[in-house]
């Protein structure tokens, strides 16, 4: 079985990104030890893990537990995990698009000043 830790790291790195987050904040949200995070963030061991490590990560991530073992068996590609991003863009755009409405009922709403 072909495992590509790289893929791995790069979701990780990504998704540290995108959520602000720091290798220091996901190992204490995930129970993962720093130097496990920063080893998988940097390729820099890519020994046997527990299944446990990968899915505490995704959990901690926003993901399904099982996401970071599908990356690494090459079943969630970029491509997959791009779609997402672009679901994530549609869904914020939907939701400022609702705000607009809401606050303009609400000024609708309002009595005319004096």
């Amino acid at each position: 079985m072909t495992q590509d830790w790289q893929a791995v790291a790069t979701a990780i790195a990504e998704r540290l990104d995108e959520r602000g987050m720091t290798m220091t904040e996901l190992a204490a949200q995930s129970g993962v030890s720093l130097t496990t995070v920063r080893e998988l963030v940097h390729v820099l061991n890519t020994r046997r893990r527990q299944p446990r490590t990968l899915t505490a990560l995704s959990v901690a991530l926003g993901w399904p537990g099982d996401h970071l073992g599908q990356v690494l068996r090459g079943r969630s590609s970029a491509t997959e995990m791009a779609g997402g991003s672009d679901n994530l863009s549609a869904i914020r755009a939907e939701v400022r698009d609702l705000q607009a409405r809401v606050s303009a009922l609400e000024a609708e709403r309002r009595p005319p000043s004096e």
